[in-house]
This record gives structure tokens, sequence and C-alpha cells, in this order.
């Protein structure tokens, strides 16, 4: 293992042991909190490494992103899946598997987790298991219709701005519950939960107040019975604050940097 991925090894163990601490403190288990590795500024070969380490969930704020890189892994998953399938002669007396790696997963589940444009909402429904980013009517009508025609459902999370900050993404908190009644009207739509980013800033505490309001409107839509006992994600939290965003309920985390490394450019949906 080159130096490089030795350390993406490191911060990615550090990242996972920094969750599991914020959900004890939190009152939960370490596993009840989802990493989704956002692999935005990731080279091809970091994301191999990290599905070789076993990771399953990884995000994207592009569509046509998300494209190359599911096409880029279910590739490389398939070529392992026919390796492990074909017998290897014996090259020794002993040829027992080397039990300090992980297996990659059989398979990888895509979030979208940018802002998804209407006219690019089929690709995505294409690959994604969970959109993060469904803040309009008119984009759960979209993907409803997409959906039909497929025959099957799609999961959403109802993004939210609570921050209340001008120009940022996201349906107003006070329109919320009205919205995710509409969206629970929708047959093939499956809301599952809510998402926001905070307002960027290098104190992690700062996004305490933002991530707390969007936890009290997850609870308030909880409540209305949304979803028939599906509604239970909040996705929130980025590199700088995912620990602040757990211990506020979170159990979707969005990471890219402090998985990836120190040199890449943090994102605006991470």
């Amino acid at each position: 293992m080159t130096a490089t991925m030795t350390s993406l090894e490191s911060r990615y163990t550090e990242v996972l042991g920094r969750i599991g601490e914020a959900s004890v403190r939190s009152g939960r288990l370490p596993g009840d909190v989802i990493l989704v590795a956002v692999t935005k500024n990731a080279e091809p070969e970091q994301i191999r490494a990290l599905v070789n380490l076993g990771h399953r969930d990884f995000g994207e704020n592009r569509v046509l992103q998300l494209l190359r890189r599911a096409a880029m892994l279910d590739e490389y998953l398939s070529r392992h899946r026919v390796l492990m399938r074909t017998p290897k002669p014996a090259s020794g007396l002993f040829d027992a598997p080397n039990p300090t790696h992980a297996s990659p997963p059989e398979s990888v589940r895509w979030h979208m987790i940018g802002r998804l444009q209407r006219n690019k909402a089929k690709k995505a429904v294409g690959v994604c298991r969970l959109i993060h980013s469904v803040d309009s009517l008119r984009l759960a009508e979209e993907i409803h219709t997409i959906a039909v025609k497929r025959d099957t459902a799609v999961e959403v999370l109802l993004q939210v701005n609570a921050s209340g900050e001008q120009g940022r993404h996201g349906c107003p908190l006070p329109a919320a519950r009205h919205l995710a009644d509409q969206i629970e009207t929708m047959v093939n739509v499956r809301m599952r939960g809510l998402m926001t980013m905070a307002v960027p800033s290098e104190d992690p505490e700062a996004s305490r107040e933002t991530f707390g309001r969007a936890r009290e409107a997850f609870e308030e839509i909880r409540t209305m019975g949304v979803g028939e006992g599906r509604f239970n994600i909040l996705s929130m939290g980025m590199s700088g604050d995912f620990e602040v965003a757990i211990e506020e309920g979170a159990n979707i985390v969005r990471v890219g940097t402090a998985v990836f490394g120190p040199g890449l450019e943090e994102q605006s949906s991470e």
C-alpha cells in the first residue's frame, strides 16, 4: 500500500472514530450514523481504495460526475466479483486470505447530495439510492413522473433551509410541513427525512443552532405520520461540523475533505 493510500486509511479510520464518539455522546450506537463519503474532489484510486476498506455509501453533488463515478465503481466491483469466482492456482502450502484487509462490498449506494435540476432528474433516479436535495414541489413531481414510468419507488429527503440565510437552497422551514404533506401524496416517491446545510464557518459550534432547528422540524414532521414509519433520516453535517450535527440528531453525515485529504477544496454541499 502506498503512503497516499495509507494516509487515506488513517483519515477514514479517524473519521469513523469521531463519528462513533459523537454518536455515544448523543446517546446512540456508533453504527447508528451513516458516513456518506463525498467524492467530488477524490481521485478514482482513492475511491477504489475506500471501497476496498469495505465502505459502501458515496455522495456526489453533480449528476454527470455521479454517473461517471458510478460507472467506474460498477466496473471495478464487477471485475472483483469475477476474480473472486475464478479458482487461483496454489502458490504454496498455505493459501489463506489476508485477514487484515476488509472485503469490498457486493455493491455501493450512491447519494445525490447537490442541487438537482429537473432536466437531470431522470439520470439521477437511475443511479441513486437516495436523493438528498428535493427542495420544491416541481422537482418532487418530476421525480414522481419518472418513477411511475420506471414502475419503481424513489427515496428522497426534503432539503430545508434551516439557517434562514437568504439565497441558500432548501425549502424554508415554515413551509416544510406543507411541502411534506404534498410529497406524501405521491405514490412512487418515498420521503425518508430531511437534509440541511449550515452556513460555512471555521467554528463547528456556529452550526449547532441550524442543526437544532432542522431536528425540531424533523421531529414535528415525523409526528405527523409522514412515510408510515419510513421518515427516519436526518442528513446534516460536513467535514468541519459533522460531530456537532450528530450531537444534534443527524444519522447521515456527508464528509469529503476529512476522508480524502486536506488538499481538497471544500464543497458547498459536502
